[in-house]
């Protein structure tokens, strides 16, 4: 069900605000967190979220950065990257918006609902990271790092435990090569202004278009390509056509 079209609705708001843990003092920051461009469009200009998704990612990106560092000194400086990279992405953090049923709470314009914008990974990663940022505000570092820990430990300790399970490029191109399939092909698109420019990948195997991926950067938007190629690699070769 979609929220109220009121952007102050501290009801609706606060039962999300009780899964977050977080009782927040300035309650307008986690609306502002909920409020899609395209819903802002349609309501005067109101401030949409993507600056607190901005905040947002530099924190988060901190925290599991810090964590990683400080509790795991036996990796080298590239194994910490790559745990990094394998929960400061997309898909993780649409999982974990998904586990606290931000979908629901979303303020999207009429469009981007009737279009499935509630499960589109995208909005929810950023939704997810424009959170991060309004608790970050509302309540500073150490609030913060306590609640992006306990929605992501368990996915660092996993992500340390299979390091490369982080690099889908090189797992995508040493699968393709070993079914005979040959090497993988990007294509990218960027869009946005410069200040939030993404880019939009799609990756190809042997001229099939296997998956797609966004991200902030041209290496993220590959990354989660390749990590969708690789499923439906999977997929494919579970079906009997490999």
């Amino acid at each position: 069900m979609a929220p109220s079209d009121d952007a102050g609705d501290t009801a609706t708001d606060g039962r999300l605000a009780e899964r977050l843990g977080h009782r927040f003092t300035r309650p307008e920051l986690l609306g502002q967190a909920l409020s899609h461009r395209s819903w802002c469009s349609e309501h005067g200009g109101r401030a949409s979220n993507e600056r607190l998704e901005y905040l947002g990612d530099a924190v988060l990106g901190l925290i599991v950065a810090e964590y990683t560092f400080r509790v795991h000194p036996e990796l080298s400086d590239g194994m910490l990257s790559k745990v990094r990279a394998s929960v400061v992405n997309a898909h993780v953090l649409a999982e974990v918006a998904v586990e606290l049923g931000i979908a629901e709470h979303l303020r999207l314009g009429k469009g981007e609902d009737a279009s499935g914008g509630r499960t589109k990974v995208s909005i929810l990663a950023d939704t997810m990271e424009a959170v991060i940022g309004a608790v970050y505000l509302d309540a500073g570092l150490d609030t913060t790092r306590e609640l992006v820990l306990s929605m992501l430990v368990t996915r660092i300790t996993a992500a340390v435990g299979e390091p490369g399970e982080s690099d889908h490029k090189s797992r995508l191109q040493e699968e393709a090569v070993r079914l005979g399939l040959g090497v993988p092909r990007y294509d990218l698109e960027g869009f946005g202004p410069d200040h939030a420019r993404r880019y939009l990948a799609t990756v190809y195997v042997a001229g099939q278009r296997l998956g797609t991926g966004e991200g902030r950067s041209k290496k993220d938007a590959e990354q989660v390509a390749a990590q969708a190629a690789c499923g439906s690699l999977e997929a494919e070769r579970g079906g009997g056509n490999a």
